[in-house]
């Protein structure tokens, strides 16, 4: 006697791999839930007593933005299990058969790195306006007379409008004194 090929273990199996790729927005959902949780839980356990100022305090905003998550994570799963799809990207402006601008991403992240180093020996002012100048060229500006002063009066408004308007020290470097 035979006994019939088909594997009843398999499927399953299948039936799961076919329910999880037509609900694969659920990933995202997974992401945001995971994220919001992230947020909420590192202002929840934030040190308020230093910066605080006010009514509104430095945990607002995380805690908003946390609740905001999730809340988009829930009506997002919500919608995916009643059918919903996410649209196809019409590409309207993506040439999908060009390669990749690796220059491009390799100059803005060591622009944000180089930040990031220089901003505590140098100061906000000095590094943001590298960042600011730095960036502008990596995504193609070239205007060499003009950039580097849009970058230092950006940088400089940023920095006084952190530092002073909201109560939020950054390291002023060896302008530390002038501004």
């Amino acid at each position: 006697m035979t006994t019939p090929t088909t594997d009843t273990a398999t499927a399953p199996a299948a039936e799961r791999r076919s329910w999880l790729r037509d609900h694969s927005e659920l990933g995202v959902c997974v992401l945001l839930l995971a994220l919001g949780v992230l947020v909420l839980t590192d202002a929840l356990t934030m040190d308020v007593d230093i910066a605080q100022r006010g009514p509104v305090g430095p945990t607002t905003v995380p805690i908003v933005v946390g609740g905001g998550l999730l809340v988009v994570a829930a009506l997002l799963a919500v919608d995916v299990l009643r059918g919903g799809r996410g649209q196809a990207e019409t590409s309207e402006d993506i040439d999908l058969s060009e390669p990749a601008d690796w220059r491009t991403v390799l100059l803005l992240t060591g622009v944000f790195l180089g930040a990031a180093v220089l901003i505590e020996p140098l100061g906000f002012p000095v590094a943001g306006a590298l960042l600011f100048w730095g960036a502008a060229y990596a995504l193609g500006s070239r205007g060499f007379d003009r950039d580097p002063l849009i970058a230092a009066v950006l940088s400089l408004v940023t920095y006084a409008v952190f530092n002073n308007l909201l109560g939020v020290p950054l390291p002023g470097g060896p302008l530390m004194g002038v501004l």
